[in-house]
């Protein structure tokens, strides 16, 4: 197998992960190479990703760890099977932001990415674009993108999961996902992976793309 997996996640919603993710598909596309874009509303709809659906489906609020690592791995020889060259995954792996917010610790979340290493790896090259800027000021651009009803509607999410039950309005919301980036940045310290880290506060949607696309290309 010579997949290689681009997993682009971001710190906080208003970073230009899914824009950053989409330019990097379309370009990849564009070499000639086969890629495989992976949406971040995809979880719910790829068949490699349905038990993730049934679980959701079947009222629960929540999806087991182990269902999201043996999907990961159906997705892998999904990819597989159809000679991929890329695929590149909106807010997929390691999947840190929702298990956080279904109230697992920082001991499980390393356990879940161990395994996700021993999934992926030799067969996979993953490149983790983690896409990171200031939560006040990637909040706040969010809200000026999407409106004010799109802030009630963040807050309320956070509010009613296990994990982030603290959040109460976009402060809490910014210092929870403080947390969450050291949490990102020391689980993925722990892996093989290569980590390329695109700071969305002095780059723009054009520049991240450029810098991530001369990455890539080295």
């Amino acid at each position: 197998m010579s997949l290689h997996m681009v997993s682009v996640i971001g710190s906080s919603p208003g970073v230009g992960k899914s824009t950053l993710c989409r330019a990097v598909a379309e370009w990849l596309a564009e070499t000639g190479a086969s890629v495989d874009h992976f949406e971040e509303a995809d979880i719910l709809t790829r068949a490699a990703f349905r038990p993730v659906a049934e679980e959701f489906a079947g009222g629960e609020a929540a999806v087991r760890p182990e269902t999201l690592i043996e999907c990961t791995r159906a997705y892998v020889a999904e990819m597989d099977a159809r000679g991929m060259d890329y695929a590149v995954t909106d807010a997929l792996v390691p999947f840190i932001p929702s298990l956080v917010a279904w109230g697992h610790e920082e001991r499980t979340l390393s356990r879940v990415t161990s395994e996700l290493v021993r999934v992926l790896e030799p067969a996979v090259q993953v490149t983790v674009v983690y896409v990171h800027d200031d939560p006040t000021r990637a909040l706040r651009r969010a809200v000026q993108r999407e409106g004010e009803p799109w802030a009630d509607w963040y807050v309320r999410k956070l509010a009613g999961s296990p994990g982030t039950r603290t959040v109460h309005d976009l402060p809490s919301a910014a210092a929870h996902l403080r947390f969450e980036a050291g949490l990102t940045r020391r689980l993925l310290a722990r892996t093989p992976w290569q980590v390329l880290t695109v700071d969305a506060g002095t780059r723009d949607a054009r520049e991240a793309f450029a810098y991530v696309r001369d990455h890539l290309t080295k």
